[in-house]
């Protein structure tokens, strides 16, 4: 399955489980070092009651298959997470591109400072950093970076 054959569509209830599992698994593949501050159970959960009915919450779908969760949260990519096989297929590219015609006038977003792919990818998308900070302000206490993208 290629990226043209894949749906981006805006999630349903019904997409609540499996948008999370997707997360679960990026999550995990990308930040093995990082301790997650909820597990398992509260991941799912804030997804069925926060995340799907409350934020701009967008799916990818390959086959019947939820592969990418995007959220988007005023001016923030609030989450972009990918099922690890999907990286580096244009997924994100594609995420990234939904979210600029989202908000044109700009997004925000954090990322951890461990994560080197994520900063050379949003980078690559025109974003900049804007503030390092020592993570005593996320959950996770994990030192992290602000990015910003303008038009």
């Amino acid at each position: 399955m290629t990226r043209d054959d894949l749906l981006l569509r805006r999630a349903v209830d019904a997409d609540a489980a499996e948008a999370a599992e997707v997360w679960l698994r990026s999550y995990t593949a990308a930040l093995p070092g990082v301790v997650r501050a909820h597990d398992d159970d509260e991941v799912r959960e804030w997804f069925q009651y926060i995340v799907v009915p409350e934020r701009e919450t967008w799916v990818a779908v390959a086959g019947s298959a939820v592969v990418g969760v995007l959220v988007l949260d005023d001016g923030w990519v609030d989450q972009l997470y990918l099922e690890p096989e999907w990286r580096g297929r244009g997924l994100g590219d594609r995420f990234v591109e939904l979210a600029k015609e989202r908000r044109p006038e700009g997004l925000e977003l954090w990322t951890f400072e461990v994560n080197g792919p994520a900063q050379r990818f949003y980078e690559r998308h025109g974003f900049a950093e804007a503030e390092r900070t020592d993570g005593r302000s996320n959950e996770e206490r994990e030192p992290d970076i602000r990015y910003v993208w303008r038009p």
